[in-house]
């Protein structure tokens, strides 16, 4: 015989004897193992019942993978599992993108708002007569801003409007961790020139460090016919100076040579409380015309854009500083104005610049005749 052939047949006779011995093995009961008392039990009993192998036993076993793990793809063992739905937040809903406030106390109820939005006012007797709603109203409505926002108009001739656009400045006051806040109440200091709840300003009376609690008490209990008390929101430490230069190099670098005005109007900055109308609203504007109205402006709430004026040492900004905020919104505002928009610049306008460069490497611009 071919001595590769011999070979060949050696190894599956091995083979086979190897195979036999195996099956052989797995049969005995001394490989099984203990069985419980209960089948052992059965088994005594005559039952024909036949004890698991190792490798049954282990897949049986509640902690084993082959007990536990479900078929690829399988579905909900039930179909009636009902879906829970996830428990709502409480509190002020939150607006992705915008700065975390709570919004509705910019509409509060019983309140008015002026046609430009920078005063609301409310004449609802139960804040004039009560110092406890008045004190919870003021450090309430002292935990927002107000709207500061950039003007920048182009105007050639009497009446040719060539750009008017408006910048929202509001979330430069608000960082993105309420603990980083530095925003405060500040009521008027001795010796300031203020409304102290007469006619005219004045530095008199003083209450020393009785602070917000005393003079609301004051304005309760005043007796006037008219009176009024009012929380101012300011900005502090922004350096509106320096961007309206930025601004105003920029639209003379692309060639216009109208007029440009550029200012920095502040909405949403006063809450006004009065007491009810004796009468109706005109009785009281002629009442306020002969007697006076006797007012409260000796508090504000100071939302700071830094710690400190521009160029002072130690100087931190809340979210970013001027000039960061030039250098991301300079592109942006050049193409607003030289296709000759009228209205907002948003985030939107900025998105585009981005991602696509819209406004980046504009020169000068055809603005057209004068007239």
């Amino acid at each position: 015989m071919d001595p590769s052939a011999k070979a060949a047949s050696d190894e599956k006779a091995r083979l086979q004897e190897h195979y036999e011995q195996s099956a052989l093995a797995a049969s005995s009961p001394s490989h099984h193992q203990p069985l419980s008392l209960s089948s052992q039990r059965n088994n005594s009993g005559g039952s024909n019942t036949v004890p698991m192998t190792e490798e049954e036993l282990e897949a049986s076993s509640p902690t084993s993978p082959l007990a536990i793990t479900p078929p690829p793809y399988s579905g909900p063992s039930t179909s009636s599992i009902q879906q829970v739905p996830p428990p709502q937040p409480k509190g002020p809903q939150k607006y992705p993108g915008l700065p975390k406030l709570d919004y509705r106390l910019y509409s509060p109820p019983l309140f008015e708002s002026s046609a430009d939005h920078t005063t609301i006012k409310s004449t609802a007797p139960y804040l004039s007569t009560n110092v406890t709603a008045m004190v919870s109203l003021i450090r309430a409505q002292s935990t927002i801003p107000p709207k500061p926002q950039v003007h920048v108009t182009g105007k050639r001739g009497s009446h040719k409007i060539d750009f008017a656009i408006k910048l929202n400045l509001m979330p430069l006051l608000v960082p993105e961790d309420p603990k980083q806040r530095i925003d405060y109440i500040r009521c008027v200091a001795d010796g300031e020139v203020a409304f102290r709840g007469g006619t005219k300003s004045s530095t008199e009376p003083s209450v020393g460090d009785a602070g917000l609690e005393e003079w609301v008490r004051r304005f309760v209990h005043d007796s006037h016919s008219i009176k009024s008390f009012t929380l101012e929101r300011v900005v502090a430490n922004l350096d509106v100076n320096w961007l309206e230069g930025q601004i105003r190099s920029m639209i003379a670098s692309i060639g216009y040579k109208g007029i440009v005005t550029v200012t920095f109007p502040v909405t949403h900055a006063k809450v006004v409380v009065q007491n009810p109308d004796r009468v109706n609203k005109f009785f009281t504007g002629i009442t306020s015309f002969i007697t006076g109205k006797n007012k409260y402006e000796v508090v504000k709430a100071v939302w700071p854009f830094a710690t400190h004026k521009n160029g002072e040492v130690g100087r931190r900004c809340v979210v970013q500083s001027e000039e960061t905020w030039w250098r991301e919104w300079r592109d942006v505002v050049r193409y607003a104005i030289a296709t000759k928009r009228q209205g907002w610049v948003t985030n939107e306008d900025k998105l585009e610049s981005i991602m696509e460069g819209v406004g980046k490497g504009l020169s000068t611009v055809d603005w057209g005749p004068d007239s």
